[in-house]
């Protein structure tokens, strides 16, 4: 423990002495008391629980100022969940831009780890988008508003910050919104930093979420900006359609959004997947939106536009789109439903592995009753 916080004070520190935001925090400190959250949080009261994070609970909480946080709790079972919380805390610390969260503190006392945020009182895009009671409130002007914020945000990770950030869980319920509704991108546990001349890795660790990572991360092991590029394109679809890129309840021909997207647009009929919630949108903006998705989600890793040039795309009226490929779909799918009843076991949503490679679960795994493209997972692969 004495190292652990010796290791916090040093990033600190560091951070600190570069001036990033000297003026901002000239006044407060990275270490906020146990006993402060657990007043502001009202004892961890169940009334203040916002939901369940990638390492532990979510509280929301008020401090003695009034401010509104919101805290993670690391859980205490979880060996998973402390490198994610210390890899949150060193990237974060790296990190500062307006569509990224922003790290207020944490607290480590005894066996208690948590990370305090600024509260966001709009919560996740997924709870939203994916909710049709909250979907008509997402108009077309905020959705491609938000689908710009989110390109800035993986823009400034994978290019211009200090350190070049892999995220590699790109989803609608890692993108916050705030009062205006402007997305930042959370949940940094599983991002990976990267050197200044690395252009990709491979790694026999693979952590993310089914439907949204790039097939040759998911069966492969290889990880570049680009995966990052084919989560966010899914992503986009998911925005365009309001609706999950997997789908279990729906017929074979639309469980995959992305498939689905692909087979329209070769019939000329790309708007069919547009969210039937909206109230009118602009064709053209939707058409350029749909190509970007698909462009993202190309399965040739080089044919994937990089962020700057996604940015380019939607800010220029005289961009050239390139030619589409086809999607990249092996490997980011989980059992439908009847697969999943036909099991012996029958409890969790893992793809299926080729003969050359074999899937072990070490952390989250996921009950059928689940939703599995909300839960985070990591996989080892071995056999290699």
């Amino acid at each position: 423990m004495v190292f652990f916080i010796s290791w916090l004070l040093s990033l600190w520190r560091k951070w600190f002495r570069r001036g990033i935001t000297d003026e901002q925090n000239s006044s407060s400190n990275l270490f906020i008391s146990f006993k402060t959250i657990q007043t502001a949080t009202n004892g961890f009261s169940d009334q203040n629980l916002l939901g369940q994070g990638g390492f532990g609970p979510v509280y929301k909480g008020v401090l003695a100022d009034g401010g509104q946080i919101a805290v993670k709790k690391l859980s205490l079972s979880s060996r998973q969940g402390v490198l994610e919380f210390t890899n949150e805390v060193s990237i974060l610390l790296k990190v500062q831009h307006r569509n990224l969260v922003s790290l207020l503190g944490c607290c480590v006392e005894g066996d208690d780890k948590m990370l305090i945020y600024e509260l966001l009182p709009n919560r996740s895009l997924d709870l939203i988008l994916f909710d049709k009671k909250k979907s008509f409130t997402l108009h077309w002007s905020k959705r491609l508003e938000i689908i710009t914020g989110i390109v800035k945000g993986l823009l400034y990770l994978h290019e211009e910050s200090p350190v070049k950030i892999i995220h590699r869980d790109i989803k609608a319920s890692n993108i916050l919104l705030d009062g205006n509704m402007n997305p930042k991108i959370s949940d940094f546990g599983m991002a990976r930093l990267f050197e200044d001349d690395d252009t990709h890795v491979n790694t026999f660790r693979i952590s993310g979420t089914y439907g949204y990572m790039a097939p040759e991360y998911a069966t492969k092991g290889y990880m570049s900006a680009k995966t990052d590029v084919f989560s966010f394109g899914i992503m986009v679809l998911e925005i365009l359609s309001g609706r999950k890129n997997l789908d279990r309840l729906l017929d074979d021909d639309l469980y995959d959004l992305l498939g689905y997207t692909w087979k329209v647009y070769q019939q000329g009929k790309m708007f069919d997947i547009m969210d039937t919630s909206l109230a009118d949108w602009d064709a053209g903006e939707a058409a350029l939106c749909i190509q970007i998705g698909l462009l993202c989600c190309q399965e040739i890793i080089a044919d994937r536009p990089d962020m700057l040039t996604v940015h380019i795309m939607l800010s220029s009226e005289s961009f050239t789109l390139p030619k589409l490929g086809r999607p990249g779909t092996r490997g980011r799918s989980y059992p439908r439903q009847s697969e999943i009843n036909d099991a012996s076991d029958g409890n969790n949503c893992t793809t299926s592995s080729s003969s050359q490679t074999t899937r072990q679960p070490t952390s989250g795994t996921v009950s059928s009753g689940e939703d599995c493209t909300r839960a985070s997972i990591t996989i080892s692969l071995t056999g290699r």
